[in-house]
């Protein structure tokens, strides 16, 4: 054979213009493959993920026993009983302040005084006026007796015949006069005394007392205001401070004249105050007002304290809520509480599904009294949790859940 001549080598080569079309042929198939596994794994992963199951939920709520013996709510504000604005009987500057806002006074105590130097001074003018006249009366005694020693020896002169019976009148009308100037005297007495009694009250005006024990819940003027029984003079003042006697204060509420036969006197009531939510008061109708609000045709009803509590402040909100029997303290203590279609038995126990991170958990609780329509629980459980209301029988803790649309 022989070799190829040199001209056909040269025409021989390789094509290597298909190699990489292969190649990306090859690697097209290779992500597909991978993607292909992909979707089955996920597919498989979704299929074997637990699904969650839609519930009926209900909220765990705080409830009181007491509230179930409600036969009419009504609201008003706390308020005094006995109240008072103190002022001066006399006019003067305020010369001295005693008390402020929250000050505790005792019945007669001096909580303020005006500037008492003209009314000192006519007491004094008075007293000196009462030593005046009992000095004159002294002396209008000691002439009375003068008189009636000589009226006694003219008469015995008289009878001797000594001196004539004019010389006896004159005496004895002397002695008449000096009797007049001492009754004079005694009745200068007295009006003198009246006078300084008088110019005393003056004085006393001028120191403020407070009328009963209570405390100070607002202050008018200050020292230096000039203070008047009336307040007529330009930039005078009327009242000096207002005090309130807190061992009085009640409930004024308004009840709808339509709801007048759901209450009476002596009823039992349940205060709860806007400042103290967590405290509930007992108390009971005191009396109602004998009239009806004809723009709001409501009627004022008061509420009185069973027993006052320093933390109560006069205007403060309240919300009563009238009862239809007496309510012992024990009944006055939150409970939580529960529909009663949330809890099933399981082990021997009541247990209920509290909703948390998505999951339905067991708890483990104890039925109590039933309040209403709940029923009173205790357990590890708080206050405005989700529970499954109606839980299924093969429900576990620890199923997925979700909540069911409204």
């Amino acid at each position: 054979m022989e070799p190829p001549a040199p001209s056909d080598i040269a025409r021989l080569r390789i094509d290597r213009t298909l190699a990489p079309v292969r190649a990306s042929r090859r690697r097209r198939w290779l992500w597909i493959g991978a993607f292909a596994a992909i979707a089955v794994a996920g597919a498989l992963w979704f299929a074997l993920q637990p699904r969650a199951i839609t519930v009926q939920t209900t909220a765990v709520v705080t409830s009181y026993p007491s509230q179930q013996f409600v036969v009419l709510n009504a609201t008003g504000y706390v308020v005094p009983q006995r109240k008072a604005a103190i002022s001066s009987k006399a006019t003067g500057r305020l010369e001295w302040l005693g008390v402020t806002e929250g000050t505790r006074v005792k019945a007669g105590e001096v909580i303020a005084r005006l500037d008492s130097r003209d009314v000192v001074a006519q007491a004094q003018s008075a007293e000196a006026n009462v030593r005046a006249t009992r000095a004159a009366l002294a002396q209008t005694q000691a002439e009375e007796w003068e008189a009636a020693a000589q009226l006694k020896r003219n008469q015995d002169l008289l009878a001797k015949g000594f001196v004539s019976q004019a010389v006896v009148d004159t005496a004895k009308a002397r002695a008449d006069r000096a009797v007049a100037g001492v009754a004079n005297a005694k009745a200068a007495i007295g009006v003198a005394e009246a006078n300084a009694r008088n110019a005393e009250v003056a004085v006393d005006y001028t120191q403020i007392r407070a009328p009963f024990d209570g405390v100070i819940v607002s202050k008018s003027a200050n020292v230096g205001d000039m203070v008047t029984p009336f307040s007529s003079a330009i930039d005078s003042k009327g009242a000096v401070v207002s005090m309130a006697d807190m061992s009085t204060l009640e409930v004024e509420a308004d009840v709808s004249e339509a709801s007048l036969a759901k209450i009476s006197v002596g009823q039992p009531c349940e205060i709860t105050l806007d400042a103290l939510p967590d405290t509930r008061f007992r108390g009971r109708v005191s009396r109602m007002v004998p009239t009806v609000d004809r723009a709001k045709a409501t009627v004022m009803t008061k509420v009185q304290f069973d027993a006052i509590d320093p933390r109560v402040l006069p205007e403060m909100s309240a919300k009563v809520s009238f009862l239809s029997q007496e309510v012992s303290a024990a009944q006055q203590q939150p409970r939580l509480a529960i529909a009663p279609d949330a809890l099933v038995a399981r082990g021997g126990t009541d247990v209920l599904f509290a909703v948390r991170d998505g999951k339905a958990v067991e708890v483990r609780v104890v039925r109590g009294e039933k309040i209403g329509e709940l029923a009173a629980i205790t357990g590890e459980i708080r206050s405005g949790e989700k529970a499954v209301l109606k839980p299924p029988a093969d429900l576990q803790s620890g199923t997925l859940v979700k909540l069911a649309q409204k």
